[in-house]
């Protein structure tokens, strides 16, 4: 995968890996995925699903058979055989791509289907690329500290405490991941009452 649209072609192999979708639902799933700060066109997303069809690592379908009249016919896209076994070679993968700010996000989204070792690997690389780039804001911030304004300090400021936030948040994971990761709690039996419930 290219890098720049490596994040994108995961997120749509893993979205496509539970269910087929249609171009809309898709994006409405990648929207929720990738989270508030991006939001993606149909413009990324279909040149994108071109090219998976083309790698075969999906096919597209026309469930109906038949274009509604005025509309184009909603085309629905799964992941083919090549392609679970081309998401599942990817998450595999640990190295630094995977850390950069564009990946990690979508690589985190599918931990759950991501051995212990790799995700341990993939935190400690984003975790300490993240302390080289808070160890050069801070040499900035000193050097540059008498020539900026106070909103330009406060700037700085803010970046630092998310990126050190950040950083305490990944060395929480790499230690729960080590003792044993996350469990999920067992489904609730309804045959009993909810510790809930009003009385």
């Amino acid at each position: 995968m290219a890098k720049r649209g490596a994040a994108l072609e995961l997120a749509v192999l893993g979205l496509l890996h539970d269910a087929p979708m249609h171009g809309y639902e898709l994006r409405k799933q990648l929207n929720s995925l990738l989270g508030w700060g991006r939001v993606l066109s149909y413009g990324t997303l279909y040149p994108c699903l071109k090219a998976l069809l083309k790698a075969g690592y999906i096919a597209a379908e026309d469930p109906t058979g038949v274009p509604a009249r005025g509309r184009r016919a909603r085309i629905v896209y799964k992941l083919t055989a090549e392609g679970k076994e081309h998401f599942t070679q990817c998450l595999g993968e640990s190295g630094p791509a995977t850390w950069d700010d564009d990946n990690f996000g979508v690589r985190f989204a599918f931990f759950a289907r991501t051995d212990s070792p790799t995700r341990v690997r993939i935190l400690e690389g984003r975790r300490s690329r993240l302390e080289d780039r808070l160890e050069n804001v801070r040499v900035s911030a000193q050097r540059g500290r008498e020539r900026f304004d106070a909103y330009t300090r406060e700037l700085q400021r803010h970046g630092l405490e998310s990126v050190e936030r950040e950083v305490r948040w990944l060395t929480e994971l790499i230690d729960r991941e080590r003792s044993g990761g996350y469990e999920d709690p067992p489904p609730a039996d309804p045959t009993k009452p909810s510790s809930t419930t009003n009385r």
